[in-house]
């Protein structure tokens, strides 16, 4: 089992709720964050003063999924959230030791 965990940007979410969704993912876990990456923010000039804008808006998306589905989910998120711009935003891939349904009480893949 691993957890898919992307930072995209926050317009592209319903694209990529749509992707995930049409490859049988069936939940995921979406928080706003704040970050920067290569492009170090940027400028915005606002009632003629400029201001530095340092942590740009994006969205963290997880989601838990079996091992030999990793490969789809992230095609899915790749597709779906490229704009081709700067701040496209990255995937990153996690392992997941055990995992617990609270309700029922199954675990690992049978709790996804």
């Amino acid at each position: 089992m691993k957890i898919v965990m992307a930072i995209i940007k926050p317009f592209k979410l319903e694209e990529v709720r749509d992707a995930l969704t049409g490859i049988g993912v069936h939940g995921l876990t979406v928080t706003e964050v704040k970050g920067y990456g290569r492009q170090k923010g940027h400028t915005e000039i606002y009632r003629g003063a400029e201001y530095a804008v340092s942590f740009l808006p994006k969205l963290k998306i997880e989601v838990a999924v079996a091992s030999e589905n990793v490969t789809k989910v992230i095609d899915a998120i790749t597709t779906s959230a490229k704009t081709g711009q700067i701040g496209d935003g990255k995937i990153f891939v996690y392992a997941i030791d055990q995992a617990v349904r609270i309700r029922t009480g199954e675990t690992d893949a049978d709790a996804l």
